[in-house]
Formats: structure tokens, C-alpha cells, sequence
């Protein structure tokens, strides 16, 4: 173990607590491998990991929705242009430079782009990579005929031109600063295996991905796990492991004793719980960190449901969630309560929102104004809508069960009746998700593409694939001001001026509470202490960001 390692490998409460407090603070330093130590290209790759996720990656096309375990495969077996490191800077994947202004990828206007690629990069298959596959993959998100997890930025873009195998150029039929955050997260998927596919939803990758990434897709066993191998023909340094496994172990407490006896090699989402924190610190073989993610908690409304179309129901039950409770019992105080969607590490955060106040007697009162009645059993009722609804969340995941259970209390308190409806991870983050079939949810989410603000795949109103919309709005959120800052938040390249766009967005989402919000994520991360590679990076949604550099020794 290294001396850093050692500094960092046994926080206590205490100092978790002043690290994620403190502001501007919630990120470690990365741990680098791959780049910093100038391993040769393509280097002979021994032994295996198993990296442990509490839900199963079941989207296995990274153009169709998908949720963010499904990116944990992603990163091992695709690859985007270029992608964010842990400081927020591109560094170039298939793209031989990330396209700027000052070396004539973006004009001046930010219209015209010219993208240059890697030469010699070869699909898993051995087709060779092209721009064609590029430009199929761009041109894909915008099929009318395609599921596509995205729609924001890609209708933008117009007369794809491939100029050569290494290079093609597009205009944008407007402004739009975001998209080079959002081809970031976009992973190029290889365009001869939809070639005489009637029906582009079902091809080959959705059970057998073929990708440029570090490991080739070798077998899955559902429910159970993924198994990847090392990709001997990768065009960055690595793979430098033989064996990559993604276990599914949906009960977390499951999934810590698993780790505990070295069943797990890295034990990724949902991480450490922090009731087991004070006991992992002192684990033998292990290293344990606090980390920062721009990943937040809620308590998400489906706004088609009569009971929450009332801002004031919403505002009532938001004052009847007790979440600092909730951070100090069930989480140890470990996450930051917030009262957006933004992480507070971010420079669009907004600092001066309304702060939470649990008040039962004022939420009652709120209610009895707006007309909210109380029945013989409790539950008040308006119009003929009774204010009772269900609440799911990923069945196994302890800590949200004894939340939910925490919350349906005090919500009882207003006359508000929650029941709670779990379901496994698979079928929760499912249909029943992305299709807005579920009252409430307990969800986590990061809205963000990279260190970029904008947010309008999720809170667009065009962007709710209940509407018949292409993005990642499920609990259906429409506000025409909303909409109105967002377009003007897209189209705006000073950084100064989005700040103050990005700040009334959050204020007007605070004011409407579509969802109630409650904490940023600080998890608890953790691995053997002969595994160097996992770091974080609060600019990705997941752990395997950097797997390519992952090694043991």
C-alpha cells in the first residue's frame, strides 16, 4: 500500500464529516495508473477482479435508456470520443484530440465541428473502427425509430460528413454548449452490426455487446454476473486485468459480508453502507474512502398523479420529511443534505435556496388551507383524490427501506398515506421507471453530463418518455420556465452567465418540488489493498470510469 493510500485508507466519522462538509471539498485525490505511468500500449493483462454492483446492468445498447449500473459495462467494453477526468479537463478516447477552438475543431461560433480519430482501432470483432461509425451512432439518437436514451444536443446537429476513415465534420443548426459534455457520455457502437436489421431496437448488442472498450463481453449469467476479458488489441495503455466480473449482490448487507471475506475484490454501488463504516475502517487487506459523488437523493413525484399536480401538497409534504434525521440515524451523518439537484462542488451551485424546515404543524396547516380534508381514517382527501400513494425503491437496499419506513411515519402525521412497494432492481429501473409508472420513488440520480450544468434530458418538458418524449424526465416534469432556461442556458458559452441561468433553475425546481431533495451522495467506497485504479471522479456516474488503468498486484 502506498503512503497516500495509507493517509487516506481509514477515515474516521468524524473526519468524513469535515471532509464532505467542508466547502468546495467532497473529492480525494485520484488515484492514477494508466496515464501517469507510461505502461506500454496493449500490455500483457493477468489476474481478475470482481467488482460488485447491488442491481444488474440489463441495457446492454448504451444508446437506449438506460440507468446508471448499465454504464458500469459501458466503460469496460465501450468507448466515447473523450471523456472527464477527476478535475473536470477532456482527455481523448477514440477521438485522436478533443476538438477546441484553439486547434480548429469548434469554429469560433461554436456551429462547425471536425472530429480526428485514433488510427488502427479495431471493433472486438476485428472490423475496423471508422468515422462511418461515428456518424451512425450520432445519426442513431436521432432515429424517430430508434429508443434513444437522448434527444438534447444530437437534434442539433446537421449534415454529418464523413471525410475520411479518420475524420468527419457536422454543423449545429444552433449554439448548443453542452455537447461536448453530452459526446462524452455517448459510446460509439459499431454500425456493421445493424446492417440488415429491420428493427434497430434489437440487434446483437442487446445481449452480446461488441464494443472499442479495454474488455470483450465473454458470458453473463443472469441475475448472478457478467463476465468480461481483456481486450489484447485495446488502442489506450491496458487493459492490465485478465478477468473483469460484475457480480449482482442486491442486498447490500449481502454484499458488505461478501467484501468483509474477500469474495468481492471492489465493492461498488451502492458502496459501503455508512452503518457498516466504523467497522470497515478497521478491516485488515482494505482500503476504505469517502468520496464525493454529484449523484443526489429524493423523494421523486410521478406529476401525472392527481395527488401531486397541488404545489402545495408537495410543499406539505416536504415539510413533513424529516431528512436530517434520516442523514443522522440511518446514513451516520456521512451525506450532505441539499436542496438541489446541483452538487455542491460544482461552480453552478446554488448556495442561497430556501433551507428544508420539518415542521408537522405548519405541513397540516398548509394542507387544511389548500382544502385537504382529513377522513375518519386519517387520510384527507380533495375532489375525490385521496391523498394515498405508493412509494418503490430497489427492494434489498436496507438503509432506503428503513428510510421509506421513517418517511411513511411522519407523512402519516399530515394525513398523507404512503405504501410502500419495492421491486428488484431489474424491474424497478425498468419500464416501471423510464415509463413513469410508479407513484413516488426513493431514487438516486446524477442529471449532469460530466462537469456541463445542463440538465434538460431531465427536467425538459419534451423529455419524458411517458409523453412520447426521448430523454430521462420520469417524473414528468413541465415548466415553461424551466424550459425557457434551459434553452437559454444551452445557447449561452460564458460561464458567468450561465452560473446565473443555472442558479434561477434550480430556485424555480425548489419553489415546484417535483421532488423532494435530500441529500448528495457521499459513498463509501472500498477495495483489496492489491487493487491500484479505482478513484474518483464526481464528473462520471461510476466506478469503472477508468477501468482500463485497473491493475493488482
Amino acid at each position: 500500500m502506498t503512503d497516500e493510500k495509507k493517509k487516506t485508507a481509514h477515515l474516521n466519522r468524524r473526519q468524513a464529516l469535515m471532509m464532505m462538509g467542508a466547502a468546495g471539498a467532497g473529492l480525494m485525490a485520484p488515484l492514477t495508473i494508466g496515464r501517469d505511468r507510461a505502461f506500454a500500449a496493449n500490455a500483457d493483462a493477468s489476474g481478475q477482479i470482481v467488482l460488485a454492483f447491488s442491481q444488474e446492468p440489463t441495457v446492454f445498447n448504451p444508446l437506449m435508456p438506460h440507468i446508471e449500473v448499465d454504464e458500469g459495462l459501458y466503460y469496460a467494453v465501450y468507448d466515447p470520443l473523450f471523456d472527464f477526468d477527476a478535475e473536470g479537463g477532456f482527455f481523448p478516447i477514440l477521438a485522436a484530440e478533443v476538438p477546441t477552438v484553439a486547434n480548429g475543431g469548434i469554429s469560433a461560433d461554436g456551429l462547425s465541428w471536425r472530429v480526428k480519430l485514433k488510427e488502427g482501432v479495431t471493433w472486438h470483432d476485428g472490423t475496423p473502427f471508422t468515422a462511418n461509425d461515428v456518424k451512425f451512432s450520432l445519426e442513431l439518437t436521432m432515429d424517430p425509430d430508434f429508443r434513444s436514451f437522448r434527444s438534447t444536443g444530437y437534434k442539433f446537429i446537421q449534415d454529418i460528413t464523413v471525410v475520411s476513415d479518420t475524420e468527419l465534420t457536422w454543423t449545429m443548426s444552433e449554439p448548443f454548449a453542452p455537447m461536448a459534455a453530452i459526446l462524452a457520455s455517448t459510446y460509439i457502437v459499431p454500425k456493421h452490426v445493424f446492417d440488415g436489421v429491420a428493427d434497430k431496437n434489437s440487434t446483437i448488442l442487446n445481449t452480446a455487446p461488441i464494443g472499442t472498450g479495454p474488455f470483450k463481453f465473454k458470458n453473463r449469467m443472469a441475475g448472478d454476473h457478467i463476465e468480461l476479458e481483456a481486450n489484447a488489441d485495446y488502442h489506450m495503455d491496458g487493459p492490465f486485468l485478465k478477468t473483469l466480473i460484475i457480480k449482482y449482490v442486491p442486498d447490500l448487507n449481502v454484499m458488505y459480508t461478501q467484501f468483509k471475506s474477500g469474495d468481492i475484490d471492489v465493492i461498488g454501488l451502492q458502496y459501503i453502507q455508512p452503518d457498516n463504516l466504523a467497522e470497515a475502517e478497521k478491516l485488515p487487506g482494505k482500503v476504505v474512502e469517502v468520496a464525493g459523488k454529484a449523484t443526489f437523493e429524493s423523494l421523486g413525484f410521478n406529476m401525472m398523479r392527481p395527488q401531486f399536480k397541488e404545489k402545495a401538497v408537495r410543499q406539505a409534504l416536504y415539510m413533513a420529511l424529516d431528512k436530517t434525521s434520516i442523514i443522522d440515524a440511518l446514513y451516520y451523518g456521512v451525506p450532505t443534505p441539499t436542496e438541489t439537484y446541483m452538487p455542491q462542488q460544482s461552480y453552478y451551485f446554488n448556495e442561497n435556496l430556501p433551507k428544508h424546515e420539518f415542521n408537522i404543524e405548519k405541513a397540516n396547516a398548509l394542507l387544511d388551507e389548500a382544502g385537504w380534508v382529513k377522513g375518519a381514517d386519517g387520510v384527507r382527501e380533495k375532489d375525490g383524490v385521496r391523498l394515498s400513494f405508493s412509494n418503490s425503491t430497489t427492494a434489498g437496499n436496507h438503509l432506503r427501506e428503513q428510510a421509506q419506513q421513517f418517511i411513511q411515519q411522519t407523512f402519516a402525521m399530515v394525513g398523507a398515506e404512503m405504501t410502500i412497494k419495492n421491486l428488484p432492481p431489474a424491474v424497478m429501473w425498468g419500464d416501471y421507471w423510464m415509463n413513469s409508472e410508479f407513484d413516488s420513488v426513493v431514487v438516486g440520480l446524477n442529471t449532469l453530463a460530466g462537469a456541463d450544468p445542463d440538465t434538460s434530458d431531465y427536467f425538459m418538458s419534451t423529455m419524458s418518455p411517458a409523453l412520447g418524449g426521448s430523454g430521462q424526465n420520469t417524473f414528468v416534469y413541465q415548466n415553461p420556465k424551466v424550459d425557457e432556461l434551459l434553452v437559454a442556458g444551452a445557447q449561452d458559452f460564458v460561464p458567468e452567465e450561465r452560473k446565473a441561468i443555472y442558479e434561477e433553475i434550480q430556485a424555480v425546481i425548489r419553489e415546484d418540488l417535483p421532488f423532494l431533495p435530500m441529500f448528495q451522495y457521499a459513498v463509501i467506497k472500498g477495495w483489496k489493498d492489491d487493487v491500484e485504479g479505482p478513484a474518483p471522479n464526481i464528473n462520471n456516474r461510476i466506478d469503472t470510469w477508468n477501468v482500463r488503468e485497473w491493475t493488482r498486484s
